[in-house]
Order: structure tokens, then C-alpha cells, then sequence
């Protein structure tokens, strides 16, 4: 069971939606698409269920042409995040739907229904009408309609947006579940890294209607391929500051300097990017290679066990991340600490050059 785009791309009223794509889709897979809004994600799904024609390029399944195919002739699901069933349908009918439609007999389809109920805990609920249930057992019920349709291919689409936390962290780790035991090719779109990291498998990362990068999940983390991918795939997102390389020094900004050990002495002399995410920083220095940064402090958040720290750094702007509660007065001069194993370096094009030392040897 495979997916492949080859070249496709989608244009609306001369506005380009999606660049030029390929990609290859395993069957038994989790594909996770990470951006921002309007980054091109849910384009690229329509594209994939065949809601709307690519301009360019073709797309084969299981190395049949489908580019011209209906997607009623598909055996597509998906699933938005609007909690879409029946309301006035009791939750079996509302599952059961998509097999009478097929007209599979009675035994049949309450074989299938019970057996997605049982996977998605929705059996007692069976009998009851969907606005009956939490937000969380409605979009348990949605997933179970796409299920139960035996789809090779399941689309959310930011499926878990409008729940609330407890409900969205019970759901992420339900789905991985719920994918291993259907076997289909699940492609979900997010906007928040860590759901994609909670979910796993494959990750492919958008920006302006472009794939940046695809490749498993940990690997696209830990190893951004250039500095938009890093800035997609981290939240809050990656902080950056120029870095200059001479000799065996590195200088950061304007003042902050650090040896160029390890990785980075066999880079070139010239200009770089640094890259490093909000949680590498600390107010405190843990280790004796920590390069020192003088900021201002424009705000904090505190979220319990926390502080998210918003710094200036000449004309940076950078997020730090740092355990326990830190109430310290917005306009405060700060120093806050950065051990170069954290650090990312990326050329002048933005193209990754030396990754973390720390993503190394992970």
C-alpha cells in the first residue's frame, strides 16, 4: 500500500497553495504534517483524498494513476476538526453510515461497528445521540465513521484543535493505538510540534506551501535539515543570533564568545547562524563551556513548574524556557547561559551545516 505525489503542485486564482511536492507514503505509517496556518497542510490533504485536482503532477496509489479519480471512488477517510456526525442518528448509526452505504449486510455491520466501538471506548455510548457525549467521545465517534470504512488512507486535519487539554492529551495517545491497529497509511496535520514528537513515526515539515523536509520523527527534530525547518519544528520556536567563526573562536552577536572545539573547529572561517531552542537556555551556568548572554527582560509567563523568559539581545528577539517560577521584573537586565553543545550553525542560505552536538549523540 503506497501513496506517491509526483510533482504535484495546487495554484488557486493565480495564488500558489503548494509548491511543487514529491513524496512516498508507506502503508502502515503515521505521517504527521507540521506548520503554521496556512503553511499548506490542509491543501496537500485535499490533494492526497482528491477533494481538489493538483495543477500540475500526478498522484498514484499503489502505482495506479488516481490524479483524475472522484473521491467517492477513493478508499479515502478523513476527519476535521469540527466534530462532524449526525446529530440526530444515535451513535451506532452514525459509525454505521459509511457500511450501509456499501451495502454490507446486518451481521456485517454490527460485527464492524462493535469492533470500533471496543477499540475507541465507545460502547457503552452506542445508544446514546452524539450531543450526548463529551467533545472527546464525538471525535472518538468521527474517527470511528473513518475507521470502520476500511480506508487505506485516513486524513486528520488537526483533529484534536478544539478540545480541551485533558482531552487532547487522552486522544494523542489513543491515535498511535488506534493507527497500529487499523494498519492503514494516517496522515495528521498539526500546527504544534509536540504533538507531532507524542505522535511519532514520520514527519514532514511545511512552510509557505513548501515540504522542507520529510523523514522520521526524532530524526527531523534532532536534525533540521536548514534554519526554517528548525523554526517550524520547535516551540516556542527556535532562537537564532549571527555567529562569526575565526580561527578557533566563535563569537556570538557582538561579545559572547566560545572556542571552536569539536564539530565546529573544521568549519570554515565566515559568517553563520546560530540556532538553539528555548529550553537549551538557563539562568544559571551548568557547565564550563556555557557562553554568556547580557539581555533585557521584556516579559515572563508563568505556567506552575515553568517560566517561559521573552529577552532582548540587541535586536534579537529570543524565548527561554527554565524550570521552577522565576518572578523577576519586566526592563531587567539579565544574564542568561548557553552550553555550544546545544547549538546549531546553519550558513548564510539558512542550509544546516553542523548540528547539535547534543542531537549527535542522541
Amino acid at each position: 500500500m503506497t501513496l506517491e505525489l509526483k510533482g504535484v503542485s495546487r495554484s488557486v486564482a493565480g495564488r500558489v497553495h503548494l509548491h511543487p511536492t514529491d513524496l512516498v507514503l508507506e502503508g502502515g505509517t503515521m505521517n504527521v504534517l507540521l506548520g503554521p496556518t496556512l503553511a499548506g497542510k490542509t491543501s496537500l490533504m485535499r490533494v492526497m483524498a482528491g477533494l481538489d485536482a493538483p495543477s500540475a503532477g500526478r498522484i498514484f496509489w499503489n502505482g495506479a494513476d488516481v490524479t483524475g479519480q472522484r473521491v467517492q471512488d477513493r478508499k479515502v477517510a478523513m476527519v476535521y476538526q469540527q466534530f462532524i456526525n449526525y446529530p440526530s442518528m444515535s451513535v451506532y448509526d452514525n459509525i454505521a453510515s459509511p457500511l450501509r452505504l456499501q451495502g454490507r449486510s446486518r451481521a456485517e455491520v454490527d460485527r464492524e461497528v462493535k469492533a470500533v466501538a471496543e477499540m475507541l471506548k465507545l460502547t457503552p455510548m452506542l445508544g446514546r445521540k452524539p450531543l450526548e457525549l463529551s467533545g472527546g467521545q464525538q471525535q472518538r465517534c468521527a474517527l470511528a465513521r473513518a475507521l470502520v470504512k476500511g480506508a487505506g488512507l485516513v486524513l486528520l486535519d488537526e483533529p484534536l484543535a478544539n478540545l480541551d487539554y485533558k482531552l487532547r492529551e487522552e486522544l494523542r495517545l489513543e491515535i498511535p493505538r488506534i493507527f497500529e491497529a487499523s494498519g492503514a497509511i494516517f496522515v495528521y496535520a498539526t500546527t504544534e510540534p509536540e504533538e507531532a514528537l507524542l505522535l511519532g513515526g514520520n514527519t514532514a515539515t511545511l512552510w509557505e506551501g513548501r515540504i522542507t523536509q520529510f523523514g522520521s520523527t526524532p530524526q527531523v527534530y534532532r536534525q533540521p535539515v536548514d534554519a526554517t525547518t528548525a523554526r517550524v519544528f520547535s516551540d516556542p520556536p527556535m532562537n537564532f543570533v549571527p555567529v562569526t567563526k575565526v580561527g578557533r573562536r566563535l563569537t556570538f552577536g557582538r561579545l559572547a564568545a566560545a572556542p571552536a572545539e569539536g564539530r565546529l573547529a573544521a568549519l570554515a572561517d565566515g559568517r553563520y547562524l546560530a540556532g538553539f531552542r528555548a529550553n537549551h537556555l538557563a539562568l544559571h551556568r551548568h557547565s564550563g563551556q556555557a557562553v554568556e548572554f547580557a539581555c533585557r527582560l521584556t516579559a515572563t509567563e508563568i505556567t506552575g513548574s515553568e517560566t517561559f523568559l521573552h529577552l532582548a539581545h540587541g535586536g534579537d528577539a529570543w524565548v527561554g524556557l527554565v524550570s521552577g517560577v522565576h518572578d523577576i521584573a519586566p526592563g531587567s537586565e539579565v544574564s542568561v547561559w548557553l552550553d555550544p553543545a546545544h547549538v546549531y550553525l546553519f550558513d548564510e542560505a539558512g542550509a544546516l551545516v553542523a548540528p547539535a552536538a547534543y542531537a549527535l549523540a542522541a
